[in-house]
């Protein structure tokens, strides 16, 4: 087996089933011997777009995504998206091609200090210096990558540890110049043919470990769960704010939405727990959370960190609060917890279902009523008549048309931001944004791994005119794949969330117009459509046109020319 044969056949032990990739020379017996173990090898169109890919493979599964990309440029590629799954704490392994190993540090092609570059961003990071290592080490990613809170590893795989060893004893030999007879040289080629030699040493003895290789995190105590029930039964107006944090075990999410309706606490979803309990949970509260805040007696985070979406903690002020986070850092961060739990919130919330149940009938109600009047005012602001399509009906009307079974991706700005407060998650795991980096340019990535994993929904891609820039490219990895995904672009001919405040704080347009572009005629390109929609009635029959396209197999891209409103005001864009 060559290195690249190995690296596949560890895949294939530890249930991978996609590999993301954009093709390099240093890599290509990486790929080339996945596909010969039936793992479906995605290629994209740039690598920021494989690593999005891989992460939402591992935020809809929990297992490691896996993403294969060149040297050098192929690699830096990746450094925003890397950093986006370490700060969404996504399972991920990242393996890097590099130069040959002896000629490491020598000014060969793309050779740069890879290890410099990658360790500040993921969990561990290793270069591999032979072949006997490759299993071993990668069998030791896929443990770092799920153990205590999840995230990104890197393995730098050079050229000569991939290729059959033939091929690279040849490439070596090349190098050395047997006909010399100067001490120089024939000590240069016992030096290269040595190395050669321990470079494959015990290659043949490769042991691998079929089992698939479990995450290990921290747990909860009895403790905990007494004080957290002592804390509740107290509460009178309690409530939970659960993020993806909680959202770390996917295939546990039907327990986990079964324990919290048992539990009874008013909850908001945020990240990848939107969805949890359902298009019209009873228990799920969308707006108004400040406010919500302020009136409840006791605040229980569940995979969320006091940062900037909780004002550093200044939401909660010196009300009672529990936090259970698997990250202590996430667990303190601004604010010490009455009852911090370094523990699971999967895991913990689940058994505490089971412990006790809450009623707060009245506390539930007020804030329901709270929602539905804040509903009508969105309703109400959906009337109103505004050069361009207005964004609020827009959405409004999708939120109608869409199935539910559908899956929700969101790139963008303002246009996004939108939809977060219009359009509602249909059920556990059917709902993807890049989480606390707000990173653009996810949308293609993720939109990927969603068709992936769930062949038989829709997927749908929320995007920003501006962000849409980032991967609307990616139309032909679609195409080519068989991925039914429709792209729906709010296009503004601007970059409105920077632009709201720019132009009122500094008087300026500069840098945040764009022009009305005719991004529907990008498909073709590819052998696809797309549609421009002036009217709402187009709109319509635009959706129509994508449902059909999408039970063909085909992607679709509608491009919705909307107007401007005042639906955003105040909100924070930096």
């Amino acid at each position: 087996m060559n290195g690249g044969e190995i690296i596949a056949q560890v895949l294939k032990n530890q249930g991978v089933k996609f590999l993301f990739t954009l093709c390099g020379g240093h890599i290509s017996p990486i790929f080339v011997g996945a596909e010969k173990l039936g793992i479906n090898v995605i290629d994209t169109r740039n690598e920021a777009t494989a690593v999005f890919a891989a992460d939402g493979i591992g935020r809809l599964t929990g297992k490691p995504g896996v993403v294969a990309v060149t040297a050098g440029p192929g690699l830096t590629n990746t450094v925003t998206a890397i950093k986006n799954a370490q700060m969404a704490q996504s399972p991920l392994i990242l393996l890097g091609g590099a130069a040959a190993t002896m000629l490491k540090g020598r000014g060969a092609l793309q050779d740069i200090d890879q290890l410099s570059i990658m360790k500040p961003i993921v969990k561990w990071a290793v270069s591999i210096k032979k072949v006997k290592d490759i299993g071993p080490s990668l069998e030791k990613a896929f443990q770092v990558a799920q153990e205590g809170v999840p995230g990104p590893v890197f393995i730098e795989c050079p050229i000569d540890i991939l290729y059959p060893e033939e091929m690279v004893k040849d490439w070596y030999s090349a190098k050395s110049n047997k006909s010399s007879k100067s001490i120089k040289d024939k000590a240069l080629q016992w030096y290269i043919q040595r190395h050669a030699r321990k470079l494959f040493e015990g290659s043949d003895k490769t042991v691998f470990n079929t089992k698939p290789i479990l995450p290990v995190f921290p747990k909860h105590t009895d403790s905990d769960l007494t004080i957290a029930i002592n804390f509740i039964s107290k509460s009178k107006r309690p409530l939970m704010i659960l993020g993806s944090g909680g959202m770390l075990q996917p295939v546990k999410s039907g327990s986990l939405a079964a324990s919290l309706n048992k539990l009874g606490i008013p909850v908001y979803l945020s990240g990848t727990a939107r969805g949890l309990l359902g298009r019209t949970g009873r228990l799920h509260i969308r707006h108004k959370r400040k406010e919500a805040i302020k009136e409840a007696d006791l605040i229980i985070l569940a995979g969320v960190p006091n940062d900037f979406r909780l004002d550093y903690g200044n939401h909660i002020g010196s009300r009672k609060f529990i936090s259970i986070n698997r990250c202590k850092i996430d667990l303190n961060l601004n604010k010490k917890p009455n009852l911090p739990i370094q523990a699971d919130p999967c895991d913990f919330l689940i058994e505490l279902g089971f412990k006790i149940q809450f009623n707060p009938k009245e506390w539930l109600e007020k804030l329901k009523e709270r929602d539905e009047i804040r509903d009508l005012e969105i309703k109400n602001q959906s009337k109103e008549n505004i050069e361009g399509l207005n964004p609020v009906q827009l959405l409004s009307e999708l939120e109608l048309l869409l199935d539910d079974r559908c899956v929700l991706v969101a790139d963008g700005g303002d246009f996004v931001a939108t939809a977060s407060y219009v359009l509602r998650a249909r059920q556990p795991l059917s709902w993807l944004d890049p989480g606390a980096y707000g990173t653009l340019g996810v949308g293609a990535g993720f939109a990927i791994s969603a068709a992936l994993v769930y062949p038989d929904r829709p997927v749908w891609i929320l995007y920003g005119d501006g962000s849409s820039g980032y991967s609307l490219m990616e139309f032909d990895t679609f195409q080519r794949h068989g991925l039914a995904i429709t792209a729906l672009i709010g296009n503004d001919a601007c970059w409105t969330q920077i632009a709201r405040d720019q132009v009122e704080f500094l008087g300026s347009d500069c840098a945040v117009m764009l022009k009305p572009s005719d991004y529907d005629k990008i498909p073709s390109a590819f052998g696809v459509e797309g549609e421009k929609v002036e009217t709402m009635d187009a709109f319509v029959k635009s959706v129509q046109k994508a449902k059909y396209c999408n039970g063909q197999g085909k992607p679709f891209l509608i491009n919705a020319v909307i107007g401007k409103t005042d639906f955003r005001k105040g909100s924070i864009s930096v």
